[in-house]
């Protein structure tokens, strides 16, 4: 008897091993999230089902001082938490002219903060700054700037949960991230990238040269498998399809899983809502049809995709009536005679100093449009330092 339970004492012991071992092979999958600036994402019920909790927004610094971007802000954060969806909120340039080049001063970046945060006191997940190494954006040559809106959120709410900088996988990136880590008063912890090289080109190498750079946790917080796009498709080559899409994002949700520093991946967009529009990574086409995107997602969830919710109907064949019979012979007139058929008119008269030929179309500008790069409704110039994207 006490041999027979020495046996199950050491067979007890042996499985609790294996079970405090088990975080170190095996890891709970990452959390998924979703970055769309239309509030209607939150009224598809294939949101729900597919277990989304987190939201991603991005909004300009100054959004408190447009009654026009407010109301919209206003509205996005209002569905979610509707929805019981978590937002994350990321600040970025402003949106009006010249405006949009502006660095406020970290006084200034505070205040409108502190407005925002008065305005939504339950949002608790923020970033100072969108895309910041990027060079549309005024932070792009200085760190330090960036650093500061880092510190003013930080001391502004110290329970929210604040990224450093979101950043884009472009050659700058890691030595961009480093000065910012050195002239920032608190220590970064958390870092989010936007890695649309990788996911598209189907590589590692942008978030492995992060990792590497910097400490603490990293959240993709915008990436995704693109279907279209026409900015910069000569400089910067990737795949674009529809099935390429599918492919590159189950490739993002498996690199993240293989990655324990990173923790949150949030793709970019729900829906597209027009078959030409500049920017497509959606999951759901313009006709509300899910892509196969969508069910890469949905089988990553553990969800069946054939039972999503919300899908429509394909729209019933409609027959087209049958031909008339043509008439009957005695029934079609007779010709006109002769004599009353009308001569065809002359040609018009030919003027002898004819109207010059329209001017042609202007030339394409010599810089190619900016990358939509949040993206956002409207695009910031592009900044001489692009080219990782």
């Amino acid at each position: 008897m006490a041999f027979a339970m020495g046996r199950r004492t050491a067979a007890a012991l042996v499985f609790l091993l294996l079970l405090a071992a088990a975080p170190a092979t095996a890891r709970a999958r990452v959390l998924v999230g979703m970055g769309d600036q239309k509030p209607a994402m939150f009224k598809d019920p294939r949101l729900r089902w597919l277990g989304v909790r987190h939201a991603r927004l991005v909004v300009s610094w100054d959004v408190q001082r447009s009654a026009g971007e407010r109301a919209w802000a206003d509205a996005w954060l209002t569905a979610a938490r509707a929805a019981g969806v978590e937002p994350m909120v990321a600040f970025g340039h402003a949106w009006a002219g010249k405006k949009r080049k502006v660095a406020p001063t970290k006084r200034t970046f505070r205040l409108a903060f502190d407005r925002f945060r008065r305005a939504h006191p339950w949002v608790h997940v923020y970033t100072p700054w969108n895309e910041a190494n990027h060079c549309s954006q005024p932070t792009c040559k200085t760190p330090k700037r960036a650093a500061e809106y880092y510190d003013a959120m930080r001391e502004g709410c110290p329970r929210c949960t604040v990224t450093a900088a979101d950043l884009v996988d472009q050659p700058n990136m890691v030595r961009w991230a480093r000065q910012f880590a050195r002239a920032a008063k608190h220590k970064p912890t958390l870092w989010g990238l936007h890695n649309y090289l990788d996911a598209n080109r189907l590589r590692t190498s942008g978030l492995r040269r992060l990792l590497a750079g910097v400490e603490g946790r990293i959240w993709l917080t915008e990436t995704g498998g693109v279907v279209r796009r026409s900015y910069y498709r000569n400089q910067i080559r990737f795949p674009t399809s529809i099935d390429h899409a599918a492919r590159a994002t189950s490739f993002i949700l498996k690199l993240a899983d293989s990655q324990p520093r990173v923790r949150r991946v949030y793709l970019y967009h729900w829906n597209s809502v027009s078959l030409t529009q500049t920017w497509d990574s959606g999951l759901i086409d313009p006709f509300g049809i899910s892509r196969p995107a969508f069910y890469a997602l949905a089988r990553h969830m553990g969800r069946d995709p054939s039972r999503a919710p919300g899908q429509p109907r394909p729209l019933a064949p409609v027959e087209a009536p049958p031909p008339l019979p043509p008439p009957a012979p005695e029934e079609q007139p007779p010709p006109p005679p002769p004599e009353e058929q009308q001569p065809p008119p002359p040609p018009p008269p030919q003027d002898e100093n004819p109207p010059p030929p329209q001017d042609p179309p202007p030339p394409p500008p010599d810089d190619p449009p900016p990358p939509d790069c949040s993206p956002l409704p409207a695009c910031p110039p592009p900044g001489p330092g692009f080219g990782g994207r």
